[in-house]
């Protein structure tokens, strides 16, 4: 019996409603994140070997889930990539079931919502946690009191979220993980945005085209840009807290 909705990315607050009202009892899962699955021997004859780790887990977990799938809902624009809206159409071709949507909201930044979870003090891999949890199952985090920031991690979520736990509480979020928190994921300026001389991390997961935010940024702001291929190496680890530490 189907009884799961799939999403990638932050779908659309209208669609996800929608969902939830037609389907009060599915269960819901995020297709990028990495459960450890078997790898569907589909992927070999789809994805490049070197591809970007979140696109590959959303292969797998779609495959490996098919048969429990009522929808999968796919952001496809500049709220995601490219590479969401191709995996789409070729999906389609396996039989899956789509509600595209496009989150592209701009909102300047004196007018986006509060984020409290991005500055307040808890360890950065909560942060995340709870910032991608909060797009299906919303809660209220106004309570949360404000930390002053002594470093910043731009990017988004990681495939390995325990490199997160190489930052000390008091880093600020940045990236297109604050875009989320603020009901904007397709918000360019807010994605650029950093505070000066805060020592940050620039990430992007390898071969995604925000390599090329997360590379342009780091030079501008003097800060460490990493790109990390599904599993950080203990090469990358050494980087980061060596910048910590020196910073």
């Amino acid at each position: 019996m189907k009884d799961t909705i799939g999403f990638w990315g932050y779908p659309h607050p209208d669609i996800i409603k929608k969902y939830k009202q037609m389907y009060p009892n599915s269960k819901w899962i995020d297709l990028d994140i990495d459960y450890g699955y078997p790898k569907a021997n589909e992927i070999t004859h789809i994805l490049p070997e070197n591809y970007c780790y979140i696109i590959k887990n959303i292969f797998n977990n779609a495959f490996y889930l098919k048969e429990n799938l009522i929808t999968i809902l796919a952001p496809v624009g500049k709220d995601k990539c490219d590479s969401a809206f191709f995996a789409v159409r070729i999906l389609k071709d396996f039989g899956f079931n789509f509600e595209v949507s496009y989150f592209e909201d701009n909102l300047p930044l004196k007018d986006l919502p509060n984020i409290p979870i991005s500055k307040s003090n808890l360890p950065l891999k909560e942060k995340i946690e709870k910032i991608t949890a909060n797009i299906i199952e919303e809660k209220n985090y106004d309570s949360l009191p404000e930390c002053k920031p002594e470093f910043g991690f731009w990017g988004v979520p990681p495939n390995d979220l325990t490199i997160l736990n190489l930052f000390p509480n008091n880093t600020h979020v940045f990236g297109w993980t604050r875009c989320v928190e603020a009901k904007n994921p397709g918000n360019i300026e807010l994605e650029m945005y950093v505070e000066n001389n805060l020592p940050t991390v620039f990430f992007a997961q390898t071969f995604c085209a925000k390599n090329q935010l997360a590379k342009y940024l780091a030079n501008k702001y003097n800060g460490l840009y990493i790109d990390i291929d599904g599993f950080p190496t203990n090469s990358i680890k050494a980087k980061i807290e060596a910048f910590l530490r020196l910073r």
